[in-house]
């Protein structure tokens, strides 16, 4: 039998070092829905929310949406006071009340529009934001009085107004009251219209229901961002409704262009600068 030698130093396995772990934030990187890529997400931010590869579009909160158009701490929030009662005590799943107090913990405000005045590139205008992010920016009485209150302002300072839009629209935990606002901020925008002021509607996504339905739809100029949805009902209740296809990009931005409801679709690198270009045009 052949005899059993060591082997060799030099032929031993040698396993490699146990690798460190290293965690990575959670939320570091988001799929892009537009090209579903993912993204780094400090780009994102450093494109204003936007996909540097396909453009799209991210959501953002009414106070991002407010750094991303105003002059740095030019901004002067009014009414952030003002807080929804719960006259009906509506109760769904859960309580309207309960609704409201973990909404104002997430976002920090108070209801669903952050409004006051600043500068956009030097030009002083009134700023009215809905945020998506508290009750799907719908639209109860406090955002009603706010933008009411907004309007007014403008109205007696002879100055531009703004409104930018993303609202899943009314607020049905207030069923009429919700409703009457839109009446109520449609005959102060008409004050506004008889003084001879400008206001340019800003329509994200999404933009529907009462909002559409009233002022929204109602600026002497409408801007909206690229693909935005802008509709009063969702396109799927609309095709149930009347047992019939859709166009192709229906409720989007550019079908709505194409139709002569939209004046102008503007990337949100470039809103900013179409502002200040549209008010020094209509003064």
């Amino acid at each position: 039998m052949a005899e059993i030698t060591e082997m060799p130093l030099d032929l031993k396995i040698r396993f490699p070092a146990t690798r460190k772990h290293v965690d990575v934030p959670a939320g570091l990187w988001l799929a892009c829905p537009g090209c579903t890529r993912m993204v780094y997400r400090k780009e994102i931010e450093a494109h204003g929310h936007c996909c540097a590869h396909c453009g799209h579009h991210f959501r953002v909160n009414a106070r991002q949406r407010i750094e991303l158009l105003v002059d740095p701490g030019s901004f002067e929030e009014r009414d952030a006071q003002l807080r929804a009662s719960d006259p009906l005590q509506f109760k769904a799943k859960k309580a309207y009340a309960q609704q409201l107090r973990e909404a104002q913990d997430t976002t920090g405000s108070n209801d669903a529009l952050v409004s006051g005045r600043a500068f956009i590139k030097g030009r002083p205008v009134v700023l009215a934001v809905l945020d998506f992010s508290f009750l799907a920016g719908s639209m109860g009485t406090v955002v009603g009085e706010k933008l009411t209150r907004a309007i007014e302002r403008a109205t007696e300072a002879k100055l531009p107004l703004i409104i930018v839009s993303c609202s899943g629209g009314a607020r049905m935990q207030e069923s009429t009251l919700s409703l009457m606002q839109m009446a109520k901020t449609s005959a102060a925008l008409a004050r506004l219209s008889a003084r001879g002021l400008l206001y340019i509607s800003v329509l994200t996504d999404p933009t529907t229901g009462g909002v559409t339905a009233s002022f929204a739809m109602l600026g002497d100029l409408i801007y909206a961002e690229p693909k935005a949805m802008v509709g009063f009902a969702g396109p799927r209740t609309i095709a149930n409704t009347i047992r019939m296809e859709l166009p192709e990009g229906f409720q989007r931005a550019e079908f709505l262009q194409e139709k002569g409801f939209i004046d102008r679709i503007v990337p949100r690198k470039e809103m900013r600068s179409a502002l200040a270009r549209a008010i020094d045009y209509c003064r």
